[in-house]
């Protein structure tokens, strides 16, 4: 059984953050603990949370910049679907996912992991506005071939409203550097 963190716990939370809020967040803890015990004890005591800041700066170190990542998406945007649905076929076989295409209008890929199924919408990756339609028929395909999960990919812009019901609904937005760090 792999072992997960869960989400809104503070380690998590801080992972999410940039590296200096941990910093801050752990010299804090060293300095309202150090008024109560020896300064020793204080650094062991703030010590996690200076782990979890070097552990988020690493990542904000290897993460790509804004210009690769524009790079990264118009290359995306200029591919041809099958092609594109190609490369994100082997990211995530890649990642251990056992892959299959799907025939429909609401989803196209099929992941399997650990007995656990992903469905993902892809073919509109090259829309610039990404409203809430599409989301509504990924959930009905959730809900019809009973998945666990679902991902849509987006290179363009993903409406508020849609947001909102991907967020109600748990859909899973691939977009920006996630997208161009899976594709690399």
């Amino acid at each position: 059984m792999k072992l997960r963190m869960h989400e809104n716990s503070l380690f998590a939370v801080l992972l999410r953050q940039p590296w200096w809020v941990s910093a801050l967040v752990a010299a804090g803890i060293f300095g309202a603990v150090r008024l109560v015990i020896p300064e020793l004890y204080a650094a062991f005591a703030a010590l996690p949370v200076a782990v979890i800041a070097v552990v988020a700066g690493w990542r904000d170190l290897r993460a790509p910049s804004a210009g690769r990542v524009a790079t990264a998406l118009e290359r995306l945007r200029a591919m041809p679907w099958d092609e594109f649905a190609a490369a994100l076929e082997q990211a995530y076989k890649r990642e251990g996912y056992a892959v299959s295409r799907l025939a429909g209008a609401a989803a196209d890929i099929e992941l399997v992991k650990e007995s656990r199924t992903t469905l993902v919408a892809c073919k509109r990756w090259k829309a610039t506005r990404t409203g809430i339609e599409p989301l509504r028929e990924l959930a009905a395909a959730r809900d019809k071939r009973e998945a666990h999960e679902c991902l849509y990919v987006a290179t363009g812009e993903v409406t508020e409203t849609a947001r909102a019901f991907a967020g109600e609904k748990r859909i899973r937005l691939l977009e920006g550097s996630e997208l161009a760090a899976l594709l690399a």
